[in-house]
């Protein structure tokens, strides 16, 4: 069994036993097939987890900051776990070559472009929009809501994920700068409505 699999299915018992197993909206949102870009709002490392566990076994190629991999322990576990890596200072061809690459081969690429109510991290949703138009492949905007690191996953707060419906991006600048506005916003109203839902 690969090591992504077997994570996935021991986080899987992890968050069940602690009730903090995201309880997951707009499933039907998914592709049914071929490479796709899920972009998902960001507050910890926990809605990793959960986004992981939702899509399973279907594995995520999650794009993480280069840091990671430079540490002696964590480094090579993220590589086991389908994670590649990108330098957020200066972004270079692997930015696009890797997921492009992985599209192609009609897996699925994780992109985490920070919160939602914050425009700090607009070029990372940029980047997202950015190999949505040259892979024509469908981003599927996600926001989760809920515990953010293992303390509060103890503390029994449960976990809220929801799924937008997909968009495929048009060539062209205007369309990249149209669409990652148009990503914010998604990824703003997705949190308001799964706030929502969490109040009813």
């Amino acid at each position: 069994m690969a090591l992504y699999d077997f994570g996935a299915r021991l986080v899987n018992v992890f968050l069940t036993l602690n009730g903090s197993k995201a309880k997951v909206y707009g499933k039907e949102n998914i592709p049914k097939e071929g490479g796709y870009i899920v972009a998902c709002t960001h507050n910890g490392y926990v809605d990793i987890l959960n986004l992981g566990v939702s899509l399973h076994p279907t594995n995520i190629h999650f794009m993480a900051k280069k840091q990671l991999f430079d540490m002696k322990v964590l480094g090579p576990l993220v590589s086991r776990l389908n994670a590649f890596p990108v330098d957020r200072d200066n972004p270079g061809p692997s930015v696009i070559k890797i997921p492009r690459q992985l599209i192609k081969e009609g897996k699925v690429v994780g992109i985490f472009p920070s919160g939602t109510r914050t425009t700090e991290n607009t070029e990372l949703k940029q980047g997202a929009i950015t190999i949505a138009q040259l892979t024509k492949a469908q981003i599927v905007p996600a926001a989760y809501v809920g515990p953010k690191n293992v303390g509060e996953v103890l503390k029994r707060q449960k976990g809220y994920l929801i799924y937008g419906k997909p968009f495929t991006v048009p060539s062209g600048k205007e369309a990249r700068e149209e669409y990652t506005h148009f990503l914010e916003q998604e990824l703003i109203r997705l949190t308001d409505e799964l706030n929502s839902k969490i109040k009813k």
